[in-house]
């Protein structure tokens, strides 16, 4: 009888599930333990409920920001001494259980595409027992919601358990004024007042999204700017449309607590300032979840955060375990989850692989406008990390910007000075999610700038200024300005 390869994926976000389609297309025997439902934090929680929400907030900024300009009348028989009233609103109730019912949705299709491809779904959680046996396999214990265990055997196994929100001791959510990303598609109401505490991705995005959506938004940020991750120069650009929209954007302003008090809640800072609103949302970072799942016991080696220590090919330090996605700690992407589970299946199952390379992965972080990023960063350069000249274009310049009402935003290209190869990218603008591709592509396949510059695109159009970045990059015999 042929022996077939044994899976188990504990976990089954976007790094589990996308495992579990590779390993079952290879011929191995897939079993995927859940507790959440397939998709995780990412199609449940976070990704597609959050960009879900910010498609709503994104057509109430675009109507609100440009009707007047682009010559629209919006009829209304608001009095005229109340014509700045606001003629656009929102039912974030209404929203939310859009937001909840696409994501269930999301959820369902991934099942369903999981066990036509012959997989297993397992609901319970899981963990390693033991070590490694003398026939290289491993075992899998799962528990279940009714208390009920299953052992697994398992010839590998693929740790995809992803992470949850940092919570700060004395900033302890309830669900209903002090929120985690979480727990924000609960309400049914629009927050009047929201203070945002952190200034990363997730807390940028909620706080511009609520901005759009009518709250009176805070954001309280611990770092000298917003986004203290991203290119400095796209991160000016989204402060200063923060401001601009009448966000409170408060730098430098570290959060030790948040509790509430009657039906609002009260921030308190670290240099005593007191601030208060209606709600308040915690985005301060993620845990990874590796706790409780015998992992160290097992072989598998935790850095001090938490996370899993993986190789470029998703090993861990024992023998036969793979990990991926946010447990990892590599990039809290979903894209970049699903590369790592794929690449585990392909490595362990004998199939071509090639390994992570980081600097080939795109990003966007989903504000007003949007900031994508493809390869080496603005710090990378001025590190010294390699030798690259940079040229920025502000969208301002383009045609087809003006004529939708697009003031804020720009196209950078990294290239190395010898070749000319392009080595990164930053977009600026709305829709840069779509924008970064063209990029991505000449970093993956090492295209030059003057190849970017040659290729045709529509006129007008918002990708005409890469291609005009990269004719400036081609001429220019010395660094262009940033």
């Amino acid at each position: 009888m042929e022996y077939v390869t044994r899976i188990v994926i504990i976990g089954g976000g976007p790094g589990g599930y996308e495992a579990a389609l590779v390993a079952a297309q290879l011929g191995a025997e897939v079993t995927v333990v859940d507790c959440d439902g397939l998709g995780g934090a990412s199609v449940l929680t976070d990704c597609v409920p959050s960009k879900t929400l910010i498609a709503t907030a994104e057509v109430m900024t675009t109507f609100d920001s440009s009707y007047e300009e682009l010559g629209i009348i919006v009829a209304d028989d608001t009095p005229p001494l109340e014509q700045a009233a606001k003629v656009v609103g929102v039912d974030l109730g209404k929203v939310n259980r859009r937001v909840k019912r696409l994501a269930l949705a999301q959820s369902h299709d991934i099942t369903a595409s999981v066990t036509r491809a012959g997989a297993r779904v397992l609901r319970g959680r899981g963990r390693l027992e033991g070590m490694q046996a003398l026939d290289g396999s491993r075992k899998v214990v799962v528990s279940a919601a009714d208390g009920t265990e299953e052992t697994l055997t398992a010839d590998a196994v693929l740790i995809a358990t992803g992470g949850h929100p940092r919570e700060l001791p004395d900033a302890q959510p309830d669900g209903e004024r002090i929120l985690n990303w979480t727990q924000v598609y609960d309400l049914d109401e629009l927050p009047e007042e929201l203070i945002v505490v952190g200034s990363g991705v997730t807390g940028a995005e909620f706080a511009g999204a609520y901005q759009a959506l009518g709250s009176r938004v805070t954001l309280v940020s611990s770092r000298d700017r917003v986004l203290p991750g991203e290119d400095p120069d796209a991160a000016a650009v989204l402060e200063d449309v923060f401001r601009r929209r009448g966000m409170n954007v408060m730098a430098r302003s570290r959060a030790e607590s948040a509790k509430r008090v009657g039906d609002r809640v009260e921030v308190t800072l670290a240099d005593g300032r007191v601030i208060s609103g209606t709600h308040c949302l915690m985005a301060v970072g993620a845990i990874p979840n590796s706790a409780g799942m015998g992992l160290e016991e097992a072989g598998v080696r935790l850095r001090d955060s938490g996370h899993i220590w993986t190789d470029k090919v998703s090993r861990t330090t024992a023998p036969g375990v793979y990990a991926a996605g946010d447990v990892t700690g590599v990039f809290a992407l979903a894209s970049v989850a699903a590369m790592q589970g794929r690449i585990a299946m392909y490595h362990f199952l004998g199939d071509a692989v090639a390994p992570l390379n980081l600097k080939t992965v795109s990003s966007n972080v989903f504000t007003d406008p949007e900031i994508a990023t493809v390869g080496y960063t603005q710090a990378d350069v001025d590190a010294g990390k390699i030798d690259a000249r940079v040229v920025k274009l502000p969208l301002l310049r383009n045609p087809r910007a003006k004529m939708q009402g697009i003031r804020d935003g720009f196209v950078k290209i990294f290239c190395r000075p010898g070749t000319g190869i392009v080595v990164g990218g930053v977009v600026v603008s709305p829709r840069a999610s779509e924008l970064i591709h063209p990029i991505s592509i000449a970093v993956d396949n090492n295209l030059t700038v003057e190849q970017i510059a040659n290729a045709f695109t529509v006129y007008p159009s918002l990708s005409g200024s890469i291609a005009e970045v990269a004719r400036q990059l081609h001429t220019r015999k010395t660094a262009g300005e940033g």
